[in-house]
């Protein structure tokens, strides 16, 4: 019998095809005692079952390239983690097996992290997943993961870790469904990038029972289980009519009668340049240098990496528009040189331009090297500051960047509520705004963007989000200045037209989500899309906002 569930789609397309679960391990080894002799050798297979599986995630990382890359990089630090492997050193000299203290240590620890705030909580399964490699090494045990299948596939989990959605093969899986995650998740913004569609935060998703033939849309969020063959036929035809969309929309972003849009692409470093410019990117509206830094916890990259690493972006869009945030660094990017390890509440702490500000030397490096490697070139180098809270925060940056010397346009990025609020106080100091939905929504409603349990808080449709938006683009309009949206709201094209019609003049985001912004926008004209946000504002919940948006924009 055909039944419909419904989740939160993360990644656009359409995938019909059997159910296949992610094997789930039962790694908990038994609890015995070893001799005091054995402890030495004990600690050493520990380091050497740490340091094969942080190898093997580096390695990961180099095979998927651009943010993959570095959310598994930041994986490979977790597992090297000092004071963890201090602890697994502590419980083998009181007579634990190497995987048993493994187990234990990585399990206080997750114990720590899931009570250090929402924000902090949401990497747990992160953790999870380094501790069951490292065990299942040490147990000399497969690791479970993607199912073997010579057929495609729709892949169930609970949760994917980073580790496995970056190396999907999208010719074998078609898409996948998650009971856990959220819409900004690693796993879904990495879903994006591949091109997969995906549905998480989907209640139980597990229960799905194997071999199930399922029909995923990652637009709308839906399941159809057991889908009837008309069913089958109006999902592929629609289907195969976005598709003809995607092709026949080319060139600029703009709406139908001509107001232009810029749609720029969202990227880690080098490696996600060709996709952007492929998908016709008319530049970058967000680079996240921050991990260019992951590469070394403890030290900080030198000038010269940096000034190579930022040309080889900045050549590749001439007179181009590349708006380049500075490290943001601390909460759930941790880094052992700048962030302090004791705070009760990172994400509400000392991170991003705090962090700087406390280190004036790293931010006068990175802004002196992005000021070399835009010399001589035609770029629109812009730079932003992330987690500015007021006025005082972007005059400190502002200020920076001149003692830098660096010949750009300065921003804010508008992730604190209060940034928004007072967006005219800011922009006296900077050139720019940058709206930052994925956190904005974190703060504006206290809900962890990787919680799927709170989902319904991280949708970029509330209307009470929507509401800010508009108060940043105003501010913007109003003092003559630019407004774009950086974060995951500016890849939903139906939300991309929302947005134009209050008032955000460009929209950056995952090189895969580019063309159908670009073809969704060319569909309407800017007062439909003013008519669109003013609906959606007027609703008073995400689902009806979206509803409300949808029939105007369809003419009901």
């Amino acid at each position: 019998m055909e039944t419909t569930l419904r989740g939160v789609g993360v990644s656009h397309g359409v995938a019909i095809g059997e159910v296949r679960h992610m094997g789930t391990a039962v790694l908990e080894p038994p609890a015995k005692q070893i001799p005091a002799e054995e402890a030495e050798r004990e600690q050493g297979r520990a380091r050497q079952a740490v340091e094969a599986v942080a190898a093997d995630l580096m390695a990961r990382g180099n095979l998927a390239g651009g943010e993959a890359q570095a959310v598994l990089e930041a994986q490979a630090l977790m597992a090297q983690d000092p004071e963890l492997m201090a602890d697994v050193d502590r419980r083998i000299a009181v007579g634990s097996t190497a995987e048993r203290a493994v187990y234990d240590a990585f399990a206080a620890y997750r114990d720590l992290l899931a009570g250090a705030g929402e924000y902090l909580a949401g990497r747990v399964a992160d953790l999870d997943d380094v501790r069951n490699r490292i065990v299942a090494r040490l147990l000399g045990v497969p690791m479970p993961g993607v199912p073997d299948s010579d057929e495609p596939y729709v892949l169930v989990a609970r949760d994917l870790a980073p580790a496995d959605t970056a190396l999907l093969d999208p010719t074998l899986v078609l898409g996948f469904v998650t009971e856990e995650g959220g819409p900004t998740s690693h796993s879904a913004i990495l879903a994006r990038a591949l091109g997969v569609p995906a549905v998480v935060a989907l209640p139980g998703a597990v229960e799905l029972a194997e071999g199930t033939v399922i029909a995923v849309d990652g637009s709308t969020g839906e399941i159809f289980v057991n889908p009837g063959e008309e069913k089958k036929a109006q999902l592929e035809a629609s289907a195969a009519e976005r598709k003809a969309a995607l092709a026949s929309a080319t060139g600029p972003g703009a709406t139908s009668d001509g107001h232009k849009v810029p749609l720029l692409a969202n990227i880690g470093g080098p490696a996600d340049v060709a996709a952007a410019l492929a998908a016709g990117a008319e530049g970058v509206g967000l680079f996240r240098t921050e991990f260019l830094f992951l590469d070394d916890s403890e030290n900080a990259p030198s000038e010269e990496k940096q000034v190579e690493t930022y040309r080889q972006v900045l050549e590749a869009f001439p007179e181009g528009r590349v708006v380049v945030r500075v490290l943001d660094a601390g909460a759930d990017k941790p880094l052992d040189f700048l962030t302090p390890g004791d705070e009760p509440n990172p994400a509400l702490g000392v991170r991003g331009l705090r962090t700087l500000l406390e280190h004036p030397e790293v931010l006068r490096t990175q802004l002196t090297a992005l000021a070399k490697a835009a010399e001589g070139l035609p770029v629109y180098l812009e730079v932003m500051a992330p987690m500015v809270a007021d006025r005082t925060d972007a005059k400190a940056f502002a200020d920076a960047c001149r003692a830098a010397g660096l010949r750009a346009k300065f921003g804010a990025m508008v992730e604190i509520p209060s940034a928004a609020l007072r967006a005219r106080s800011v922009l006296q100091e900077v050139e720019f705004l940058s709206l930052g939905t994925n956190d904005l929504a974190q703060y504006t409603f206290a809900a962890d963007r990787q919680v799927g349990a709170v989902s319904r808080l991280q949708d970029p449709w509330q209307p009470a989000l929507l509401d800010l938006v508009a108060i940043a683009a105003e501010a913007a309009r109003a003092e003559g200045k630019s407004c774009g949206v950086c974060g995951e709201a500016a890849s939903d094209p139906l939300l991309a037209c929302v947005l134009t019609g209050l008032g955000v003049t460009s929209l950056s985001m995952g090189a895969a989500s580019l063309p159908y912004v670009r073809a969704t926008l060319a569909k309407y004209t800017l007062a439909q899309c003013e008519r669109a946000a003013a609906a959606a504002r007027a609703a008073d919940s995400a689902d009806e906002a979206r509803a409300a948006a949808q029939a105007v924009l369809s003419g009901e």
